[in-house]
């Protein structure tokens, strides 16, 4: 048995090891921390276009901080590259998965069953740790996760919000017609993308936001801004089409000193949150962007704040 002065010893070290770090900040030299800056990034269909089967992260954790890869504090998007008869595994620590299929076609097995997708389509997965995805040709994917979130939160799932959900290109395709019937002259004209599971938050997942949208040929869509952060993935587009980005309007309501991110078709770039952003097409083709954001979370803290110049 421990002497009684030994076991005195231990609880004092440990007593001071735990009073150590009990800091105190001045209220206001801490009320508003300069956290890392969150920047438009570009990443170009060329990083999908030639290689090896690999998952290619967007991995912003050098910029923002952190141990684990990120994309945004909440997100991590990746590209993946499957060569013609390869598979590949995505075993993320994520409650919500999504998956755009930007060319080929194929497969992914799971513990749910067997899901088979084309170009075009769109697919969400829980706490999905086993999808083995399989390419019957030349295969490049959209995949945006909630991981970062758990990772910083220190947490795994327990279960699964949600069943697996399919977006086929023709339903997209038809809905987004559909909308565009009725949508004209609207600041935007698009289909949100959403799951029954979710009637609050009418998400696609409870994390996750998806909007498939349209940008007429020769339109601009004015300037509109969210506290989410967007990653913004281009699904088609001829040239001179892309998002204007900065932080204020200038009194005529365009944005003042814009940064050009361009929509080039297999593309991806990042909005910040809470910079003002409008859509133009200067070219003679209809184009359709995919921003993934993590409003689903956002909204459910009830502060997505969006606005936009009507």
């Amino acid at each position: 048995m421990m002497q009684p002065q030994k076991v005195e010893q231990i609880q004092q070290v440990a007593q001071q090891k735990w009073e150590r770090q009990a800091e105190v900040k001045e209220y206001m030299s801490a009320v508003n921390p300069p956290m890392p800056k969150i920047d438009v990034v570009p990443y170009p269909s060329s990083l999908h276009e030639q290689g090896e089967t690999r998952v290619i992260p967007f991995d912003q954790s050098e910029k923002l901080q952190t141990s684990y890869p990120v994309t945004t504090p909440n997100l991590l998007a990746n590209f993946i590259k499957i060569c013609p008869g390869d598979t590949i595994k995505t075993d993320a620590v994520a409650s919500s998965n999504l998956f755009y299929v930007i060319r080929g076609k194929g497969r992914t097995q799971m513990k749910h069953g067997t899901m088979e997708w084309k170009e075009g389509d769109l697919f969400t997965l829980p706490a999905v740790p086993d999808a083995l995805h399989s390419a019957d040709e030349d295969t490049a994917i959209y995949w945006v996760n909630d991981a970062p979130v758990l990772s910083y939160l220190g947490v795994k799932p327990t279960h699964d919000r949600f069943e697996p959900v399919l977006y086929t290109r023709e339903h997209l395709t038809k809905e987004l017609e559909n909308v565009r019937k009725i949508a004209e002259g609207k600041n935007r004209t698009g289909i949100l993308l959403s799951n029954p599971n979710f009637p609050l938050t009418m998400t696609l997942t409870h994390t996750l936001w998806a909007l498939y949208n349209v940008l007429p040929a020769g339109i601009v869509q004015k300037p509109h801004r969210h506290n989410s952060i967007a990653l913004d993935f281009v699904v088609s587009a001829g040239p001179n089409t892309y998002t204007a980005i900065g932080k204020e309007l200038n009194p005529d309501g365009t944005i003042k000193d814009p940064i050009k991110a361009m929509w080039t078709p297999g593309s991806a770039f990042i909005t910040p949150p809470g910079w003002w952003h409008s859509h133009h097409n200067e070219s003679g083709e209809d184009a359709i962007v995919l921003p993934i954001q993590d409003a689903g979370l956002i909204m459910n803290m009830q502060l997505l704040d969006f606005q936009h110049v009507k």
